[in-house]
């Protein structure tokens, strides 16, 4: 099992290292057409530039390409670059007098197989953006399919992502009422996502971002995808550090993958470390799966929170509780750090039921969690 589980992954991770499809080009280019492609590739004219309003009359147009959602692009001015990934580069910008971000995806023509999948995961993800509307789902502006470039309009979200927040932090430096905080912040909008039948696939920090209120909103919608039509993907989705064993293993899976994902960000909110550090991405996904190891929690960490993550990243999902669950326990355990309630005793949660009707106790009111050294 191991062995052919390796196989598998080394040839994911073989495709991962390959140049990006945007960089290939014919079988027949020569190696000096396939640098100046790299280069023109690489420029900020290849993507930005490319919906500079002077550019907007170069496009035909027709009916057929406008949807609701579509982008008044005379509307739109692209400021500096701040993050980038494997096919996407995401810009500051304002559009109609409103500080935005704005995604651009670079869509290839000589490769079909990537240009179809990322045509597939653009109208994926603005079809379920559109849709969405909660104070914790990153707000869906606008979007744009103009090959080469299509573009995805939302707002601006100052404090970047939860990854580079915690990365300033120290290990363990949070405080109790900050780390429900955030925590409910993502637990609400996912409670809402799942309520809407959307399963995200890769609920990660760095797909959770911050406002300048350091209110957190999930984003990042590009791989996911209704409940009743995620059994017709094929292979596993999302990102290894933050994936639940099902998925690794590709085995049917259902909505408690977000939450065995939520569980390693709750995780990531106790400690400030990054999950798996010292493993790489292939490691940490046979660690996970077939040896069933998770990060290890602080030997002092709040019992309530310990216990909570705990089911949250539970190896059978049909014993990982909901969001509605997560939402209400800490609810519960934010009125008690308010109120000055003291630490319970009990090694375990208990059921839901017995929670709301019976938990009267909660986790300390200290200004941050003790980790023994």
């Amino acid at each position: 099992m191991a062995a052919s589980f390796f196989r598998a992954l080394r040839l994911r991770k073989e495709k991962k290292n390959n140049p990006s499809p945007f960089l290939s080009s014919s079988r027949n280019q020569t190696p000096e057409a396939e640098t100046l492609e790299k280069k023109r590739f690489d420029s900020l004219e290849s993507w930005s530039m490319i919906l500079d309003s002077e550019n907007i009359d170069s496009w035909e147009s027709s009916n057929e390409d406008k949807e609701e959602w579509t982008a008044d692009l005379s509307q739109l001015f692209i400021g500096n670059k701040f993050a980038s990934g494997a096919h996407s580069r995401i810009y500051r910008g304002i559009y109609k007098q409103r500080a935005v971000a704005v995604k651009m995806v670079r869509i290839p023509n000589q490769n079909e197989e990537t240009r179809e999948l990322l045509e597939k995961q653009f109208k994926s993800e603005v079809a379920l953006l559109s849709r969405l509307l909660h104070p914790n789902i990153v707000q869906f502006i606008a979007a744009c399919k103009k090959p080469p470039v299509f573009c995805i309009i939302t707002e601006y979200m100052s404090q970047g992502t939860l990854r580079m927040y915690l990365n300033k932090k120290l290990p363990y430096s949070l405080s109790t009422e900050t780390i429900l905080r955030l925590a409910l912040d993502i637990s609400r909008g996912m409670q809402y996502l799942h309520s809407q039948g959307v399963i995200h696939r890769d609920l990660k920090s760095s797909n959770l971002l911050l406002n300048e209120d350091m209110r957190v909103k999930v984003a990042d919608f590009g791989t996911s995808c209704l409940e009743t039509q995620c059994r017709e993907s094929k292979g596993n989705m999302g990102t290894y550090r933050w994936m639940a064993p099902e998925m690794i293993k590709e085995k049917p899976y259902t909505k408690k993958v977000d939450v065995y994902s939520f569980g390693i960000v709750f995780w990531e909110l106790t400690t400030a470390l990054l999950p798996f550090q010292g493993m790489t991405p292939v490691q940490a996904a046979f660690a996970v799966s077939e040896k069933n190891e998770r990060p290890q929690l602080p030997d002092n960490c709040q019992p309530g929170l310990a216990n909570l993550i705990k089911l949250c990243w539970s190896s059978n999902p049909s014993k990982r509780p909901d969001f509605s669950y997560i939402v209400s326990v800490l609810e519960k355990y934010d009125e008690c750090v308010k109120d000055g309630l003291p630490l319970p005793t009990r090694s375990r949660l208990a059921s839901r039921n017995a929670i709301v009707e019976r938990f009267k106790g909660c986790i300390s009111t200290g200004s941050s969690i003790s980790v023994n050294a």
